[in-house]
């Protein structure tokens, strides 16, 4: 393989006429400049240069490897460029997986101002419902996910596990979606055990978002039962405003509640998802990846927890 350092200085010696002013140029001696192009001549198997006068002038080979050295010194160049330009956060490309309760929330306000603030990154956003989209990350095959773990999930913000960084970024805890005229209508709050005999309409399939509803009817000394399955928030609200059943739902999942339901807070225990981005650690270095991460908390904040659950009450 030819030297690119060597074509460099042929290049050099092209360009400038002489050794001795290529040596001038590069900071070299002369005698060190003859013998990167002797080097070179070997490596090549044919003359590069021959002599002219006090000068030297190159021969089809040698004006051969000499378009190619420049040719090569403007890929570096650009190379130098993107790369100062991907570590700036000019450029880049991010992939991001998020579950359906985040999107609207969470995800769709961090990205319009990652856009605002670095529009020349592209990111490619997936759905990854009904599957946990922490696999996407711990499998690299995503830079961030917005995820979903139980409240006392062992790994807390800012903690690493598996090349996976975690930061919380907000509590959603579940509250009681009755029919509006359910006898527990009229209560502010409920105590969990007071559903034991209630059947349920579930609104989530296996996993993190089902686990704080099971756990902590568990906790309550009873086990839901489920008549009716239902993977989607919106529809599970349409099967309990029929009477067809109650449910545990979470917080931003109730911003638009369905006008034939009431909510209402629940307590011992109450239910609580924790919502976090798992983050890469190998992206982290990239300043969109932080950026987004910074958006993802103000989109977090801004979301807050709900509204008082007697907002939600039908007029």
């Amino acid at each position: 393989m030819l030297d690119v350092r060597r074509l460099q200085v042929l290049r050099a010696v092209v360009t400038s006429g002489t050794v001795t002013a290529a040596a001038a140029h590069l900071g070299y001696t002369p005698s060190a400049v003859s013998q990167q192009v002797s080097a070179l001549e070997k490596q090549a198997g044919t003359a590069l240069l021959e002599r002219v006068g006090r000068g030297v002038r190159p021969t089809a080979a040698g004006l051969l490897l000499t378009e190619h050295a420049a040719l090569i010194s403007a890929a570096v160049a650009r190379a130098e460029t993107a790369l100062a330009d991907l570590r700036a956060g000019r450029t880049g490309r991010l992939s991001v997986r998020y579950f359906a309760t985040a999107g609207s929330s969470l995800v769709a306000p961090a990205l319009a101002r990652l856009r605002e603030e670095h529009p020349g990154v592209r990111i490619d956003v997936e759905l990854a419902d009904p599957g946990d989209p922490f696999r996407e990350v711990a499998a690299g095959r995503a830079d961030l996910a917005v995820v979903v773990r139980p409240r006392d999930h062992r790994t807390g913000d800012g903690d690493s596990k598996g090349g996976v960084r975690m930061v919380r970024l907000l509590h959603d805890p579940y509250a009681a979606v009755l029919p509006a005229g359910h006898p527990l209508a009229g209560q502010e709050v409920l105590d969990l055990h007071e559903l034991a005999g209630e059947q349920w309409v579930g609104s989530e399939p296996p996993g993190p978002c089902l686990e704080p509803v099971l756990d902590s009817c568990a906790a309550a000394g009873f086990s839901p039962d489920f008549v009716i399955q239902s993977e989607d928030y919106a529809t599970a609200q349409g099967f309990v405003a029929a009477g067809l059943g109650v449910g545990l739902m979470p917080g931003l999942a109730l911003r638009t509640p369905h006008p034939g339901v009431v909510v209402r807070r629940v307590r011992n225990p109450e239910p609580v998802r924790v919502i976090s981005a798992a983050a890469r650690k190998t992206s982290l270095e990239q300043p969109a990846l932080l950026a987004l991460l910074d958006a993802l908390r103000n989109a977090a904040t801004a979301a807050g927890p709900p509204g008082p659950p007697d907002a939600h009450a039908p007029d």
